[in-house]
């Protein structure tokens, strides 16, 4: 009733209009053309490993370039879903690019203001400018909830989970997206002077502002006898 009485209020008084308003959650904006926009900070893709012997000549590599000193890694769970970079000024979110050639993307704002688990506003001490990178997922609950009412509607169901939280992002009308339960783990941090120094202290110090991160995430310090020279 409050979000209701909110969007009655901004339609009599738009000149309040403010871009972090709750009721963006909940869509209405209809999108023609996607643009395309150039990252400030290219977007990587993760390499696979098969073998123990790969993360061994990994870990030595790094080693190596390093030389003499304690290496510590933070291990988390890859999370399989349509790679977003979101960026932040001054804390409010200003624009959601997709992960595209790595290079470029398109910017789906609009639909990822959708998202709850998306802040609009940050809370605490946080850089100036950031993008923070993860991935749009679709939970399994929440599809699975989905394909039910489109068998019961007579409507094909969706082949996974993935490519439906992909395709989600590049809906014409925000209103479906909203619809949907899409989810949004945030787990990368690029920006200038942003002060995070390591992958673990960026996890914790994204927690605080307010992003969805993760939990399952383990800092890991290999003992110095055990070090590959």
């Amino acid at each position: 009733m409050k979000l209701k009485e909110l969007q009655e209020l901004e339609a009599k008084y738009p000149e309040f209009y403010d871009e972090s308003s709750p009721s963006i959650r909940v869509g209405g904006m209809v999108t023609k053309h996607f643009e395309t926009v150039v990252h400030e900070h290219r977007m990587y893709s993760l390499d696979n490993s098969y073998s123990k012997e790969d993360l061994e000549d990994w870990e030595k590599r790094i080693q190596r370039n390093l030389g003499d000193v304690p290496v510590s890694y933070t291990c988390e769970l890859k999370y399989d879903g349509a790679s977003i970079s979101i960026t932040y000024e001054h804390g409010k979110l200003v624009k959601a690019v997709t992960r595209g050639d790595g290079f470029q993307g398109d910017d789906v704002t609009t639909n990822i203001k959708t998202i709850k688990s998306v802040p609009l506003q940050l809370k605490g001490n946080y850089p100036e400018k950031f993008d923070i990178r993860g991935e749009i997922v679709l939970p399994f609950d929440g599809f699975t909830k989905m394909n039910e009412e489109r068998i019961a509607n007579g409507e094909e169901p969706y082949m996974n989970p993935r490519n439906t939280a992909s395709g989600s992002l590049k809906l014409q009308d925000s209103t479906l997206v909203a619809q949907r339960p899409l989810e949004c783990l945030l787990y990368s941090i690029v920006g200038r002077n942003t002060g995070i120094t390591t992958q673990f202290e960026m996890l914790e110090k994204a927690r605080e502002w307010g992003f969805k991160v993760p939990t399952v995430a383990k800092l890991c310090r290999i003992p110095k006898r055990l070090w590959i020279l």
